[in-house]
C-alpha cells in the first residue's frame, strides 16, 4: 500500500448529523460514484482509515486500544491520558465524550456508510469483474465496519446517515455475515483484474478474509454449525494484515507503544490465577518480549502487519463451537491443534508448543481452556472485551471482575445530532 490520503476529503459524517466542506482539489461525490477509476480510489480510502486514518481515530487502533483498556490486556501509564483511564477503570468513569470512543464510533460509521454508496453505485462500472471487486471490498468493510460496532456497542445503525435508525447488535451481525457469505460467492465467479489488485493493494486475502470473518460472526450470533464450517474451510497458511509502512505506520506502535507513555502490554498477558499462561508457553514471549523501540508482536514497529485473523482464532472457532454443541471429542482435537501448534508451523509464528490438554472431559473445563488460550492466541488484537461476555467471564461491578465495562455509552456527538439514539446502557 502506497501513502494514501482520504480519498474522499469532501466529506466528514457522523450518523446523527452529515457536514460537508468544500474542497477545490477533491473530486465531488458525483465524480467518484460514476466512475470505477473513483470507486477504486475509494476503496484504497476506506482501507486507510479503517487501518491508519492520520485525520482521527482509526477503526483498528479504537478496537483494540478500548478492548485492550477494558480487560486489562494493557495498562494505562499516565493518568493525565484521561480518555484511555477512563476505559481502564471503566464503569460511570467512561463519559458519552470519551475521544477514544467517540472516534472509534465515527470512523466506523463513515466507513460502513461510504461501504454501503460503494454497493449503490458498483453497477454504474461496465467491466464485470471490475465491478465485481469493487462489489465484494465494499461488502467486506461494510461487514468489518458492521462486526466492530456490534463489538462494543448494543445497538448500532446498519446504514449510517441522518437521524439513522438503530438495530440491535444481533441483527447487525447477522447483515454482516449474509455480506461476508455473498461476496465469498461473488468472489467465485469473479477474475479480478490484476491492475485492480496493483491498484488497492493484495495484502488481503479476500477468499479467506470473507471466511474467516463469518466464522466470527458465526460464532459471536451462536451459530456454531456455519461458524465451523466458515472456520474450516480458511486455508490456515494464508495471512491477511492490515498493512503499514513508515508512511502509514502501526498505529498501537507509533501511538501508543513507542513513547512509553500511552499505555503498556502487561506481564503475563494480564492474567493471574487460573488463566494465567504456563511458563513454558511460547506465546508469551512472541507477544511481551520488547525490542529496543518498546514494541512487541504485532506492535514490533511502523511497518508491522496486524493480522485481520489468525490460524489459531481459527481452530479455536471450532473448538469452541465443538463444546457449545458439546462434542468434546472434536472439540479437544481443535484445542489440542492450538496447544501443540509451533511457532514454525504458524503462518504469523505464534506458537504454544505444548503438551495435548489434559484437563477434566467436561464442557466447563474445555470451555474454561479454550478461553485461556484465546486470551493467548489473540492477545490485542480487539477480541477480547467480546470473549469475555460470551464466556460470561465476571463483570463490572462483581466480584473480581474482568472487564471494565460491558458496552460502551453511545457517543455524545451522536445523541446531540441523532434523535433515534438508544439509552446509554448501565454497563
Amino acid at each position: 500500500m502506497k501513502k494514501f490520503l482520504i480519498f474522499i476529503s469532501i466529506v466528514v459524517l457522523t450518523t446523527g448529523c452529515k457536514k460537508e466542506y468544500s474542497n477545490p482539489n477533491a473530486p465531488t461525490e458525483d465524480e467518484v460514484y460514476n466512475s470505477a477509476d473513483g470507486m477504486t480510489r475509494l476503496i484504497v480510502g476506506l482501507k486507510q482509515r479503517f487501518a491508519v486514518n492520520s485525520l482521527a481515530v482509526s477503526s483498528v487502533y479504537g478496537a483494540i486500544s478500548a478492548s485492550s483498556l477494558s480487560t486489562r490486556e494493557v495498562a494505562v501509564l499516565n493518568a493525565g491520558n484521561a480518555d484511555l483511564a477512563q476505559l481502564e477503570i471503566g464503569g460511570t468513569n467512561v463519559a458519552p465524550n470519551n475521544g477514544l470512543i467517540s472516534g472509534l464510533w465515527t470512523t466506523t460509521n463513515i466507513i460502513n456508510s461510504e461501504a454501503q454508496k460503494l454497493l449503490d453505485n458498483a453497477s454504474k462500472i461496465g467491466d464485470v469483474n471490475v465491478r465485481n471487486a469493487v462489489t465484494i471490498y465494499a461488502h467486506l468493510y461494510k461487514a468489518m465496519s458492521l462486526g466492530t460496532l456490534a463489538t462494543f456497542w448494543e445497538q448500532v445503525p446498519i446504514n449510517a446517515g441522518t437521524n439513522a435508525q438503530f438495530s440491535t447488535r444481533f441483527q447487525a451481525l447477522e447483515t454482516a455475515v449474509k455480506l461476508l457469505d455473498d461476496a465469498s460467492a461473488l468472489l467465485q465467479a469473479t477474475a479480478i483484474p490484476a491492475t485492480f489488485n496493483a491498484a488497492v493493494g493484495a495484502e488481503i486475502d479476500l477468499k479467506n478474509t470473507l471466511l474467516a470473518l463469518a466464522a466470527r460472526y458465526y460464532l459471536m450470533l451462536g451459530n456454531y454449525d456455519l461458524a465451523i464450517a466458515r472456520a474450516a474451510a480458511v486455508d490456515l497458511s494464508k495471512r491477511s494484515v492490515f498493512f503499514y509502512n513508515n508512511l502509514n505506520p502501526n498505529p498501537i506502535f507509533r501511538s501508543s507503544l513507542i513513547n512509553n507513555n500511552t499505555y503498556g502490554i502487561r506481564t503475563n498477558f494480564g492474567l493471574t490465577g487460573a488463566l494465567a499462561p504456563d511458563s513454558n508457553d511460547k506465546r508469551i514471549a512472541f507477544h511481551t518480549t520488547k525490542n529496543a523501540q518498546n514494541g512487541s508482536g504485532f506492535f514490533m514497529g511502523d511497518a508491522t502487519g496486524i493480522p485481520i485473523y489468525t490460524p489459531g482464532e481459527m481452530l479455536l472457532i471450532q473448538a469452541e463451537a465443538y463444546a457449545r454443541k458439546d462434542d468434546l471429542l472434536n472439540a479437544v482435537i481443535f484445542l489440542n491443534r492450538v496447544l501443540t501448534k509451533k511457532p514454525t508451523e504458524d503462518a504469523f509464528g505464534i506458537g504454544a508448543d505444548l503438551p495435548p490438554y489434559t484437563g477434566p472431559l467436561t464442557k466447563d473445563a474445555i470451555l474454561l481452556e479454550i478461553y485461556r488460550n484465546r486470551l493467548f492466541e489473540l492477545y490485542m488484537l480487539g477480541l477480547k472485551l467480546e470473549d469475555s461476555r460470551r464466556f460470561n467471564r465476571p463483570g463490572p461491578g462483581t466480584p473480581n471482575a474482568e472487564r471494565s465495562r460491558n458496552f460502551y455509552p453511545y457517543p455524545q456527538q451522536e445523541r446531540d445530532g441523532n434523535p433515534n439514539t438508544p439509552a446509554d446502557p448501565v454497563g
